[in-house]
């Protein structure tokens, strides 16, 4: 099968890695996949760009789209009419500008299939298309009562995610001292909630004094959170690690006893959740996204209170992941489907 995922982003984050992580697994099945992005937009400082990590994993479409929202209409149709004349079975789309350049420059007999990453993309304005996916089980209802197609797309995982060997050595060698270590992964903003994780580290002390919270990302917040932090005599018990991807990333998560996601970000997969169980970290979770299917224990409301109730609870959950081969196993079965109802 020939699939060509769309995804008019230059960043590699958000939902850029689910769709390299399903573009490798599809590959790995025996199909030819590529993956367009953003190709104008190239001054991305902030974040890691995506053009040579998809170019690193042999995943770069180089069928000349330029894929960008920020394209002139005259570009935008260039990108309409080089799309309509792929030699491709599977348009899979990924946001909003690349839906509405398939829904109308869709190859002849290809099938066309749209994943939503976030609640916002799914409104009554959405454009047809053979099938969908979305990124919770909670967000079916609102296609398949309107007779759509749709399944859940799980976040994928990287391999490189699993318990550390020696995780008291891996703690000595980033510093990290006190017992348990509870962490937050995210960018410093105000969906993820880190004011609300921080009044609750500074209740759970109460329970725990030897606790030690590790904080990875920077962002808008982050030096409010600093703020925060000392405000509340915190400081010599809260490490920032500050952005952190690759390697050291897993380094930091697999360092850790315990993750609290108490929001998400632009991609309601999860991915965080899945990674962070795939190292052996227990997870405790609001009732956002997929974050109820991967947590360990839930927060029911997102207050300091509730936090340290779910963290003192010690619940284990018996969630068993899919793999990512059986992830892309269960897409490309959607694939087929959708060819065989069109």
């Amino acid at each position: 099968m020939r699939i060509l995922h769309l995804l008019a982003s230059p960043f590699f984050s958000g939902p850029a890695e689910n769709v390299a992580l399903l573009a490798q697994a599809q590959r790995e099945a025996g199909h030819e996949v590529t993956v367009a992005v953003d190709r104008r937009r190239k001054d991305v400082p902030a974040e890691e760009p995506a053009v040579p990590r998809f170019r690193e994993l042999g995943l770069l479409d180089e069928g000349g789209l330029e894929l960008s929202v920020k394209s002139p209409p005259w570009k935008m149709w260039s990108d309409l009419r080089q799309l309509s004349k792929r030699e491709v079975d599977v348009v899979h789309s990924h946001f909003s500008h690349d839906h509405l350049l398939a829904r109308w420059g869709r190859p002849r007999g290809a099938v066309l299939v749209r994943s939503l990453h976030a609640p916002r993309s799914l409104r009554a304005s959405l454009p047809a298309a053979d099938a969908y996916t979305v990124p919770a089980s909670a967000l079916l209802p609102g296609l398949r009562d309107r007779g759509r197609t749709a399944e859940v797309l799980p976040a994928l995982v990287d391999p490189r995610f699993h318990p550390a060997k020696d995780r008291h050595a891996l703690r000595r060698e980033l510093g990290l001292t006190g017992q348990p270590v509870l962490g937050m992964v995210s960018t410093f903003q105000p969906s993820r909630r880190h004011e609300v994780g921080v009044s609750a580290f500074a209740l759970y002390r109460k329970q725990r004094p030897e606790a030690r919270l590790v904080l990875v990302g920077d962002g808008a917040l982050l030096e409010a959170t600093r703020r925060q932090v000392k405000e509340l005599g915190l400081g010599g018990a809260v490490t920032f690690t500050g952005y952190q991807q690759g390697e050291a990333f897993v380094r930091w998560l697999q360092a850790l006893d315990e993750v609290w996601l108490l929001g998400l970000g632009n991609d309601w997969s999860a991915r965080a959740a899945a990674q962070a169980r795939a190292c052996g970290v227990r997870v405790v979770a609001v009732e956002e996204g997929a974050l109820p299917d991967l947590a360990d224990a839930r927060v029911n409301t997102p207050t300091p209170e509730a936090v340290v109730a779910a963290a003192l609870s010690e619940q284990r959950a018996p969630i068993a992941h899919p793999t990512n081969a059986r992830i892309a196993s269960d897409v490309l079965s959607l694939y087929e489907r959708a060819r065989r109802t069109r």
